[in-house]
């Protein structure tokens, strides 16, 4: 979307739904838009997940809740276009004829099934705090839990907002945000450790396995971020889980930073390993925005 004047304003609104990630791309693009004398264009991670089905975006919460905009909106849309993409090239499939879970697990993590080339069902929702265990954040949490601590702890809405978005996740397990040192850990048997690792790929699986249901097949699995890239032993542990969706439970290890199938050639489905390029998909949407104005 090209960003006039209205659109920087109404950006302003959106950006306590995103808090960790909107208000500094909000103050790269005024700088730019100070500085350089070319348009400006913004590239929504939401984007991609704009056509859920009504089964999939719609929470059951009163009608004039869902008036003022409460309903699910799904993120990590730019990976998942990339990655369908890039799966589509590694396959020599067309991109619209694979259905297929992108598993974006990173320091916000998420999954996504797609069908016909567009999102069907994804983790995230009106916030990218639901869905899966991720580095500081919480993921799903029964809110009923979230209104009993306020109603007995005396915990209030930006004291919440802080702990679900900073002090939860891998960090609340573990004292580490850090995959890579929760994994070393859980190797040398630290308990914490192995619990959180179990933790994280128990969540990763069963919503793997719940968006899948909107597919009418599996054909591919992308595991993609910088856990989903660089953790053999995490896709593993996740894979072991799926086995009722005919998921291999032995991988391959990567082969170096090569994007492909980790999986047997005979797999089906498949399991491809992507490496995540935003800025790659950012930049092809821009090019087709600029071409068609």
């Amino acid at each position: 979307m090209a960003v006039t004047p209205d659109v920087r304003r109404r950006l302003d609104g959106l950006a306590e739904l995103a808090p960790l990630h909107m208000p500094p791309a909000l103050t790269l693009l005024d700088s730019a838009m100070q500085v350089l004398r070319v348009p400006q264009v913004a590239c929504f991670d939401t984007a991609f997940h704009s056509a859920l089905p009504n089964e999939a975006r719609v929470y059951a919460i009163p009608v004039r809740w869902r008036g003022l905009g409460v309903r699910r909106y799904g993120f990590h849309g730019l990976s998942c276009a990339w990655s369908l993409r890039r799966a589509a090239a590694l396959l020599e499939r067309d991109p619209g004829e694979l259905q297929l879970v992108v598993a974006h697990l990173g320091a916000g993590a998420s999954v996504t099934a797609i069908r016909d080339g567009h999102s069907v069902d994804t983790s995230m929702g009106f916030t990218p705090l639901e869905g899966l265990v991720m580095a500081t954040r919480s993921g799903s949490v029964d809110p009923g839990a979230l209104i009993w601590l306020q109603h007995h702890e005396r915990i209030g809405a930006s004291e919440l907002e802080h702990a679900l978005e900073h002090d939860s996740g891998l960090l609340a397990l573990t004292g580490t945000a850090d995959m890579r040192e929760v994994a070393q850990r859980a190797g040398t048997g630290d308990a914490d450790a192995t619990r959180a690792a179990g933790i994280y790929a128990h969540r990763a699986a069963s919503c793997i396995a719940a968006v899948a249901a909107s597919l009418e097949r599996l054909d591919v699995l992308v595991f993609t971020g910088g856990v989903g890239e660089h953790s053999h032993a995490m896709r593993t542990r996740i894979c072991v889980r799926l086995g009722i969706l005919g998921l291999p439970p032995v991988l391959r290890e990567r082969s170096g930073d090569d994007d492909g199938a980790v999986s047997e050639p005979d797999a089906r489905p498949a399991v491809l390993v992507v490496t995540a390029h935003e800025d790659v998909q950012m930049a092809h949407e821009v090019r087709a925005l600029l071409q068609r104005s």
